[in-house]
């Protein structure tokens, strides 16, 4: 008379709506989770339990992530979540951004390192670094060692 048990044990779950951000990631509980790119500016629906997070676009799951513990900002990224143009800029490290500085001079090669090891994820700091490093390009390696030799000059420490 009685049915067999399910296989996997029963887990409290939450439910809540959140909006697929401009970089393609959802928020909970301030950790941040990829969803398709096509889902940009969306609103889902995500359930959260103490192991993962799930996202549902019309009763659909479009991502699955193993829920993110500790300290706060973490993100949790799917290749296949990015748009393809984001995917090139995998290939970009903090030894190359450092290679890149040292080329300039030993002042933005002191810059680039402190955008590094700003106590952010190491990725988070790439877009600032390609920033900074194009300077050159548009301006003048020259001037732009002069710049962050007056950076340096305001500052011990780089925080920005």
């Amino acid at each position: 008379m009685l049915a067999a048990l399910p296989a996997t044990h029963f887990e409290l779950a939450e439910h809540r709506t959140a909006t697929v951000q401009f970089n393609y990631h959802i928020a909970v509980d301030k950790m941040y989770y990829s969803v398709p790119y096509q889902y940009v500016r969306d609103k889902v629906d995500v359930r959260i339990t103490d192991i993962t997070i799930e996202v549902f676009k019309d009763h659909r799951r479009i991502a699955s992530h193993k829920r993110l513990y500790g300290r706060a900002g973490q993100y949790s990224t799917v290749l296949e979540h990015m748009p393809p143009d984001h995917q090139k800029y995998l290939e970009w490290n903090g030894d190359r951004f450092h290679r890149w500085a040292e080329t300039i001079g030993i002042n933005t090669y002191k810059v680039v390192d402190g955008l590094l090891t700003s106590g952010r994820v190491e990725q988070q700091s790439y877009r600032a670094c390609m920033g900074l490093l194009k300077l050159a390009e548009r301006k003048s390696p020259q001037k732009l060692e002069a710049a962050c030799a007056k950076a340096l000059q305001y500052s011990n420490t780089i925080t920005l």
